[in-house]
């Protein structure tokens, strides 16, 4: 079983391909809507489970909790950027621009976690060596990603 690690990094190494292969598109066309699609369930399915399997007990140790505060703060942010988006007219300039900041962010925040993050981690919760903190993940973001639908939903309500 990999470790939470090796799964996470999974995770951003498919999401880094997602936002490159958008950034190829152009206009409101059937691929950038597709992709857009896979990026947004996905992103959202990653980052809950992440927060609750990785960052929760990141944050029981003391030297984790900076590291841990700051990317669940990016976490929200990041998320700010993702529902506008979703919202936005694909077509429009402003969307690809908005999209430009949100890879920007997003390439930086997946960064920061595999090269000051995880060596902290390791320290506070250990290296997973037998996959369970990484099975704990895939299993909270499956659920997570069914969840993600009816969250947009309360999103636009408010």
């Amino acid at each position: 079983m990999p470790s939470i690690y090796e799964t996470l990094k999974k995770d951003h190494d498919s999401h880094r391909d997602l936002l490159a292969q958008l950034a190829e598109t152009e206009g409101d066309s059937t691929k950038r809507r597709e992709l857009w699609k896979e990026f947004y369930y996905d992103v959202g399915g990653h980052a809950a489970a992440e927060e609750e399997t990785f960052y929760a007990p990141l944050m029981e140790g003391e030297e984790g909790q900076p590291k841990g505060r700051h990317s669940v703060a990016e976490h929200k942010e990041l998320d700010d950027i993702i529902q506008e988006l979703d919202e936005m007219d694909m077509s429009s300039p402003g969307w690809l621009t908005r999209f430009k900041t949100l890879r920007h962010d997003y390439e930086h925040h997946i960064d920061e976690e595999e090269t000051e993050i995880f060596p902290v981690a390791k320290d506070v919760i250990g290296k997973d060596e037998d996959g369970s903190i990484g099975e704990a993940f895939l299993q909270r973001k499956d659920r997570e990603m069914e969840l993600v639908d009816q969250k947009a939903e309360e999103a636009l309500e408010e």
